[in-house]
């Protein structure tokens, strides 16, 4: 069975920096492209970034270029969010998803439970 688990969420400061990673096991990490999601109390499920299966292609939502860096590890299976300058708008419950259509919020996308990310002002 596919596990898809994202770890690195907690509390941080405003201004503050937080690092998450996701690891995906018993699927071919090398050819799924890789994403990370969010969704905020309230708010709709949000693409932030999304990076293909050979890493030539990624997107950042306009809400966090600049600030957070994504970067893939095939060899190793690993999804990482380098997430800088943190902001309360930032919070969220953080989803690492892979999946075979790229940047897509896709129920055919093997998910993570989601993790914890909080920003205080």
């Amino acid at each position: 069975q596919v596990q898809v688990v994202e770890s690195g969420g907690g509390l941080v400061q405003a201004g503050g920096s937080l690092r998450l990673s996701c690891t995906a096991s018993r699927l071919p990490f090398v050819v799924y492209h890789m994403a990370w999601f969010r969704q905020a109390p309230g708010k709709e499920r949000e693409a932030v970034s999304c990076i293909s299966w050979r890493g030539d292609t990624t997107y950042y939502a306009d809400s966090v270029k600049g600030r957070f860096t994504m970067s893939r590890d095939n060899a190793k299976s690993t999804l990482n969010l380098q997430m800088n300058g943190l902001t309360p708008e930032d919070t969220a419950i953080y989803y690492c998803a892979a999946g075979t259509a790229y940047c897509s919020d896709s129920t055919d996308n093997f998910w993570g439970q989601g993790i914890q990310v909080t920003v205080s002002s």
